[in-house]
């Protein structure tokens, strides 16, 4: 049975693809077939294949089994903003039966799909429901990623406790060091071990050109049972 885990940070632009590349590329290493796939993304960009979005297209590439764009990402809006105002913008609905069919068609072509979801936890849709009433309708395990910076720890907190208590448990975490500045890194990453309580998958650095690099070796599957 393939196993699916959806991947969620802390807000907007704290690393969720670098991290999801990470475990992909932690998972292909170990032997299983991976795919990523981003449900909904808003934020086009005209390539020699059309229009996709720049983190379904890494998703995709870390994939090791052959995936069509539109597979890895059934829904794509133009503006890159909310992916309600998106979809408003452009006279659609996100449908969540199509996440659904998609989220199928990538778990019969694997052992293991990654889900990542877009900005944060409670990201709207609509004006009337979240990408995180999906993920509860599919009941997928949680993976948390923490970009390290002034503030986190607050929206780790508050992130952990959304996502319980919508029913859905917290695989584990990956702190990801998006401000090499930012001071008590150590500090930060030894509370929300002691706060989150669940197992650590790894620390992403700081690096030049990360979306470009192997990160596997940062990255522990192991808790996840792989």
């Amino acid at each position: 049975m393939t196993k699916s885990y959806f991947v969620t940070g802390t807000d907007t632009e704290v690393g969720k693809t670098v991290a999801s590349m990470a475990v992909m590329q932690a998972i292909a290493k170990a032997g299983y077939r991976i795919a990523g796939y981003k449900p909904v993304a808003a934020g086009s960009k005209e390539t020699d294949e059309g229009l996709m979005n720049s983190d379904a297209i890494r998703l995709r590439a870390a994939s090791n089994v052959e995936l069509a764009y539109e597979e890895v990402n059934p829904c794509l809006l133009d503006a890159a903003c909310s992916p309600h105002i998106a979809a408003e913008l452009e006279n659609r609905s996100v449908d969540f039966s199509t996440l659904s069919n998609g989220l199928r068609n990538i778990q019969s072509k694997a052992d293991v799909a990654l889900v990542e979801g877009a900005g944060g936890w409670r990201v709207p849709v609509s004006y009337d429901s979240t990408l995180a009433d999906w993920v509860k309708e599919e009941k997928l395990p949680v993976i948390l990623v923490v970009g390290v910076k002034l503030g986190c720890l607050n929206h780790a907190y508050l992130t952990a406790e959304a996502v319980r208590r919508d029913g859905l448990e917290v695989v584990g975490w990956i702190a990801n060091r998006v401000n090499p500045g930012t001071e008590h890194y150590s500090d930060i990453v030894k509370t929300l071990e002691h706060h989150l309580q669940v197992p650590k998958l790894g620390e992403i650095p700081y690096l030049c050109s990360v979306k470009s690099r192997d990160l596997s070796e940062y990255i522990d599957i192991k808790p996840l049972g792989l």
